[in-house]
């Protein structure tokens, strides 16, 4: 008996060492987000804000091809030609259970009630409102394009969730919830002072 004992509390020192082990490599080996793929989206995005008379002094990146782990929120800076905050933000667990990380590396995306999932386009973000989440603000979300415009009926809107972190986790990836951008409440508080300085809509792009 004891000696079944000893070799399980081996066999489970050996699998913790081995998962921390390799939680440490991939720590130091996490991707390269790609600058000039933003610069060159936030391109887009001004000539859509000059048109469509949005804010043309900044917009919001959402890059979804970049694991959840790791800054993908971009506040972009169209005077300054750069990015001027980076944050982690959820998407929709879709399938998955709720508040997990399953789908950290590849999300699913959908513009179907009750999916669960996150739409990829462009949304207007619109009125302040009371959210019983995060900081207890939200902003309602306008989809723009056929990828997202049930964002409303969806009741998609753009909020702080005290279980996303401030700064990035990766290997592990943000917690997923039922379709809105997440973002954590302090870097919320950041996002929401420049939201109501903007006497113009702002853009949020979601792109994959």
């Amino acid at each position: 008996m004891k000696k079944i004992i000893l070799f399980l509390c081996l066999l489970a020192f050996i699998i913790f060492g081995y998962r921390t082990i390799n939680h440490k490599i991939k720590s130091e080996n996490k991707p390269e987000t790609n600058i000039n793929l933003i610069d060159e989206k936030a391109k887009e995005a001004l000539e859509f804000c000059q048109k469509k008379k949005y804010n043309e002094e900044f917009c919001i990146l959402i890059d979804m091809s970049i694991h959840s782990g790791l800054n993908r929120f971009f506040v972009y800076d169209f005077t300054k030609k750069e990015i001027t905050n980076s944050m982690l933000v959820g998407h929709g667990c879709g399938k998955s259970p709720w508040s997990f990380d399953f789908s950290k590396e590849k999300p699913t995306f959908s513009n179907v009630d009750g999916s669960h999932c996150s739409s990829l386009g462009k949304y207007k973000i619109g009125e302040r409102d009371w959210s019983d989440w995060g900081i207890n603000v939200k902003y309602v979300l306008h989809g723009l394009e056929k990828t997202n415009n049930n964002a409303q009926s969806r009741y998609i809107v753009f909020h702080s969730w005290e279980k996303v972190s401030d700064t990035e986790i990766y290997p592990d990836g943000t917690p997923e919830g039922w379709g809105c951008p997440t973002i954590s409440n302090n870097n919320m508080k950041i996002i929401d002072k420049l939201l109501k300085k903007s006497t113009k809509p702002v853009l949020m792009w979601m792109y994959n």
